[in-house]
């Protein structure tokens, strides 16, 4: 019987999916994996008997990925579970941000106790006017699973969509409209378009990519969305830029100390994922990558290692080695099977940054005194036998 750990209140859709052979335990030190949403783990202590963690969710910056890979714990995420539920948000944003909505909302509650609010509102609406989004140009940085979403439902709206992505998968690229300009400066994005929306990961190499110089390049007026993650925005540079009206709204999913006081800015308490929806499909997508993991070895969509799908093992036994990405590996792992009369019948080997992962199907199972032996060479981080 396997221990799940649930850190979260996960949805009780998404758990529906374990099978007999699993049960929850309130004891994160005896599980072999872990299931979470937004708890962070970066203090966590875990145990030998630790073998995943699910994130049902996109974001990992909550567990320390490179400290799970150097002790042989795979850290899954759920990508494109949620991308409707956020799509959704961000056509909700470009509405609010295109027509002053929550300004006009705000004045009627104002003016709640008025008798005559019916003739007041005919005066007073003219403040809150503003412009449809058919027509305008709406730059999408970023083209993944949200991304392609939110370029294609706006092109459908009557949005001239430019979508930005040196790194797009093939996948993605076939997903999107044909109504959708990609292009390949993300300048043109800056200089030509009425709104833009971010959808990229947070890393070294994205933190702050919306400041001062990127603003300064943008249209006057523009209108900025950051439904991904708040350090993608410099929010001293974006204060200045509503001061000014450089930047006419920002529309953010991330409150905090500065975002929220900023002037002419929706801030929205990150509900980008909160629907029923989109927490039982990265509750379900969670659930079925670890199961697959721990039963068969197979990896899907996880961070901190690379994919690796087998399916099941007919042979007599699935070993798994997790190492490190470096030379020899393999023909040490293939050399002490050999070396015990131990015949591999199928095996892959898969590489993500500096740690790698191998499986092995092998025509008999090998004893424990095989697997010490492999497990005690040097850059080999963990031996685990699925069967």
């Amino acid at each position: 019987m396997k221990k799940i750990h649930c850190l979260n209140a996960i949805s009780q859709y998404g758990l529906g999916f374990l099978t007999g052979d699993y049960i929850l335990t309130d004891d994160m030190q005896e599980a072999e994996g872990i299931l979470v949403r937004s708890a962070s783990l970066h203090e966590a202590a875990f145990s030998p008997s630790l073998l995943a963690i699910a994130r049902a969710g996109a974001g990992v910056n909550n567990i320390p990925l490179d400290d799970c890979a150097q002790k042989g714990i795979v850290v899954f995420n759920t990508p494109g579970a949620n991308a409707n539920g956020v799509k959704e948000l961000v056509l909700a944003g470009l509405l609010l941000a295109s027509r002053d909505i929550v300004g006009g909302i705000a004045w009627c509650k104002d003016n709640k106790d008025d008798a005559d609010i019916a003739k007041s509102v005919e005066k007073n609406k003219k403040a809150f006017a503003g412009g449809e989004i058919k027509g305008k140009k709406l730059g999408v940085i970023g083209l993944g699973a949200i991304g392609a979403e939110v370029a294609n439902a706006a092109a459908s709206l009557g949005m001239e969509v430019y979508g930005y992505d040196p790194y797009i998968s093939v996948n993605a690229a076939w997903m999107l409209s044909r109504d959708v300009k990609h292009i390949t400066n993300v300048e043109t994005i800056y200089q030509e378009c009425d709104f833009i929306t971010i959808h990229v990961p947070l890393m070294d190499a994205t933190k702050g990519m919306v400041d001062a110089s990127t603003i300064e390049k943008m249209k006057d007026g523009v209108v900025v969305l950051n439904f991904a993650r708040d350090l993608l925005v410099n929010e001293d540079d974006m204060a200045k830029a509503l001061d000014s009206g450089k930047v006419r709204r920002y529309v953010t999913d991330f409150p905090n100390v500065k975002s929220a006081a900023m002037p002419n800015a929706i801030v929205i308490p990150h509900l980008g994922a909160s629907t029923e929806e989109s927490e039982d499909n990265c509750a379900k997508m969670a659930v079925m990558e670890m199961m697959d993991y721990l039963e068969n070895g197979n990896i899907r969509n996880s961070v901190n290692f690379p994919s690796c799908d087998m399916g099941v093992c007919k042979m007599a036994s699935r070993v798994a080695v997790m190492h490190l990405n470096v030379p020899n590996m393999i023909g040490q792992a293939t050399g002490t099977m050999a070396a015990n009369g131990i015949n591999i019948s199928d095996m892959t080997n898969k590489s993500k940054g500096k740690f790698a992962y191998t499986l092995m199907d092998l025509d008999k199972r090998p004893d424990d005194q095989v697997i010490q032996k492999l497990a005690s060479v040097e850059g080999i981080l963990r031996v685990r036998v699925i069967q």
